[in-house]
């Protein structure tokens, strides 16, 4: 069997990945606060794991796999987007409101994400279906001796639980230092942090021993995962943002209420993201959510092939030119693409994406395969990474157009010129064809006389116009020239070429 080595934030490590149960290896990983749209940055956790998901299916069998990623559909940004459509005018009550909101963003994430080409996990669980488990672990963490209630809320005893910081690799009185925590007078301790806090009026709410409320962040990922999967399992995900305080609290709960478990073994995070080298912002002009990409027209495969190209344990920066480039390469490996067995995958990519999933190397593997043009061994090895090849060769982006133009006629002293073809996507501007050709036909005729370095000067102006060059032999010996036409092709560069 594979090994799989996967680097464990906790243990600051890489280490050999054995699951709890072979038979039944489990990960939860947190999901979205579903009140908007998924930003981009919201989207690279989404792939990170789907590809591990993908590769745990293909190690240990899609039957022998458990992957929960829950949705919070109870939060104050919720209600808050629900309350804006209130004082617009919309009659029907804020828990109706509430819950057409959170339905309709689970629909939007669900279209997004699967435009990226994740997945679908085992399990999703939204929050309010567990509220009842809350309660219950929360009522037994204050009979532990973990929290308290006072004024309507319950706190975590966080000095109660002498590992917390360890995965953040921080001490609690360093924390209160650093940190700016929220200053309640019902707090034992600073950093006390809220498991059950009081709603009035219309926001949701629920009956518990502590009065009408709603639970906090932390508990409702405890309980989930508790409920799902017990309370031992083997990978916990996120982003590097969750790691505190989000998961430093799951942490201290879960062991508290179930200290014959482990939670979770391995904890994996994903770096952060940027856009054009800096980080993502409203104030910066630079945020846009998933489906505004979509919608400019970048196909969810380019954005997938994007992320992917960065290791996710390194900070990501997003750019026009790399998701020029994805597309360009997506597009050479899908003319290529063909039927593929299992045993077609090639060893040396699954190692790779086996090696705390290095999916910048298999990148690079996949690459050289294309460059062999073995087409089952690339198609087969495409998909582990989520790429389908022979779907994405089907698409309007990435289904080629030849346009042929013939030789003309030979004058006196030159018997030579050859017939070109340009290939393009979604047509050949107007005039290309004929500025082109007699570039193409000058290349040509100097690398059959041998001015290798003349040949190459002239490739290299004509390149700089968005058209990449290269030569094929037709079916009956003869030469053609044949110039791909890239998404940055500028027309009045090439008309400034001389041969």
């Amino acid at each position: 069997m594979t090994e799989i080595r996967l680097y464990n934030t906790r243990t600051r490590q890489k280490e050999r990945f054995e699951p709890i149960d072979p038979a039944n290896v489990r990960m939860y990983v947190c999901g979205p606060t579903v009140y908007d749209r998924a930003h981009l940055g919201n989207a690279r956790p989404v792939v990170t794991f789907d590809v591990l998901f993908r590769l745990l299916r293909h190690v240990y069998g899609a039957d022998h796999l458990t992957y929960v990623r829950n949705f919070t559909d109870v939060d104050d940004k919720i209600n808050d987007a629900a309350l804006k459509r209130k004082q617009a005018g919309d009659p029907r009550s804020l828990e109706e409101l509430i819950r057409e909101r959170t339905e309709e963003t689970i629909g939007w994430y669900h279209a997004d994400m699967d435009a990226l080409g994740a997945l679908r996990p085992s399990q999703e669980p939204r929050a309010t279906e567990f509220i009842g488990q809350m309660i219950a672990m929360i009522g037994d963490l204050i009979e532990k001796g973990h929290a308290y209630a006072a004024e309507g809320h319950v706190m975590f005893r966080v000095r109660s639980y002498k590992d917390y910081g360890a995965l953040s690799g921080r001490s609690v009185d360093d924390m209160i230092a650093g940190a700016r925590v929220e200053v309640a007078p019902f707090k034992e301790d600073p950093m006390d942090f809220v498991l059950w806090k009081p709603s009035d009026g219309d926001l949701p709410g629920w009956d518990s021993p502590w009065g009408r409320g709603r639970p906090g962040w932390h508990i409702e990922c405890s309980a989930m995962s508790f409920e799902l999967l017990g309370p031992s399992f083997d990978i916990h995900g996120g982003g590097i943002d969750l790691q505190f305080p989000h998961h430093e609290n799951e942490i201290a709960q879960s062991c508290c209420a179930h200290p014959e478990g482990g939670f979770a073994t391995i904890w994996l995070h994903n770096e952060m993201l940027q856009v054009e080298g800096k980080k993502m912002s409203k104030s910066l002009g630079n945020f846009f959510t998933v489906r505004d990409l979509l919608e400019q027209g970048v196909p969810g495969e380019v954005i997938r092939f994007v992320f992917l190209s960065t290791h996710y344990r390194k900070p990501m920066d997003w750019t026009a030119e790399k998701a020029r480039q994805a597309k360009s390469t997506l597009r050479k490996w899908a003319e290529q693409a063909d039927d593929f067995a299992a045993e077609d995958l090639d060893p040396s990519v699954l190692a790779a994406l086996a090696d705390d999933l290095n999916t910048s190397k298999a990148i690079e593997l996949i690459n050289k395969i294309w460059q062999k043009g073995n087409g089952p061994k690339l198609t087969a090895s495409a998909s582990l990474l989520g790429f389908d090849l022979q779907e994405i060769a089907r698409s309007d982006w990435a289904k080629p157009f030849f346009a042929n133009f013939p030789g003309g006629t030979a004058v006196e002293g030159d018997d030579y010129l050859p017939s070109i073809s340009i290939m393009a996507w979604g047509g050949v501007p107007e005039g290309v064809g004929d500025l082109l050709r007699p570039l193409m036909q000058s290349w040509l005729r100097m690398r059959r006389e041998g001015s290798w370095d003349e040949a190459d000067k002239l490739k290299k102006a004509i390149e700089t116009s968005g058209l990449i060059l290269e030569v094929k032999k037709t079916e009956i010996g003869t030469t053609m020239g044949v110039a791909r036409l890239q998404d940055d092709f500028d027309q009045s560069k090439l008309e400034g070429v001389r041969s």
